[in-house]
């Protein structure tokens, strides 16, 4: 091979060097802009969570025109919700397999007349529910929670099983119909007080107490392997134009 020759740049080693190196860059950009949103979410979900109680139909008719209402921590009174009939979402909590129990609570928020309320979680390892009366009581019972929205079924989701009372993702109208709730809320109240507190075993789930926010570290992972990517490049042209 002449000198000539071996000083001239790999053309197509180049562009696919320079295709790599614009996807990892582009890789490291989305996940700083991923950063500010997350950074900006988890301060809106602090502030949200932190405050008071307010009342729930409130916000659900602000959630009526468009508005995002998760993480907002509200109050609402549901008659009989400690004896109402309730669906079973599989869930996992601290590594224990079990199920969450949802009811629907009656409410007035703009065109809602009903929301779901995760009561909270009961293990695998108890067999025994809280009771269900044949027809809604009307004893008061207040919940304090946050307004969640439904996480989105993914590809690894089982199907769920209405018939069977099995429900493996949280599809607010279909159980909504199975519980016959009219105009259901399109966000559920993840209930942190108990609705039935002479039973133990069913645990209500307060806000996990740190939501991960580590898209700075896979940023600088990408911006990383360009650099690499870069070095590498660079070696191998100085020991082609030297040899």
């Amino acid at each position: 091979m002449t000198d000539a020759a071996t000083r001239r740049l790999p053309i197509g080693l180049t562009l696919v060097v320079l295709i790599a190196l614009g996807v990892l860059i582009a890789l490291g950009v989305w996940q700083l802009q991923r950063l500010g949103w997350k950074t900006e979410l988890l301060t809106q979900i602090e502030a949200r969570s932190t405050a008071e109680p307010v009342p729930a139909g409130e916000i659900l008719a602000r959630a009526g025109q468009g508005e995002d209402v998760g993480f907002y921590r509200v109050r609402l009174t549901c008659p009989g919700l400690d004896t109402a009939p309730f669906l079973q979402l599989y869930g996992l909590k601290n590594g224990q397999a079990g199920q969450r129990l949802f009811s629907a609570c009656p409410v007035e928020g703009g065109a809602y007349r009903s929301v779901l309320v995760d009561r909270g979680f009961v293990p695998d390892t108890v067999e025994a529910r809280p009771p269900v009366a044949s027809e809604r009581g009307a004893t008061p019972v207040e919940v304090v929670g946050l307004l969640r929205e439904p996480d989105p079924p993914n590809f690894v989701t089982p199907e769920n099983q209405p018939a069977q009372n099995l429900w493996y993702g949280s599809d607010v109208p279909a159980m909504a119909k199975a519980l016959g709730a009219e105009a259901p809320a399109p966000v559920f109240l993840l209930a942190e007080t108990s609705s039935n507190p002479d039973f133990a075993a069913l645990d209500p789930t307060p806000l996990p107490g740190e939501i991960a926010n580590r898209h700075l570290e896979y940023a600088l992972t990408w911006f990383g392997l360009a650099g690499a990517l870069i070095a590498v490049y660079a070696a191998m042209l100085w020991r082609r134009w030297k040899s």
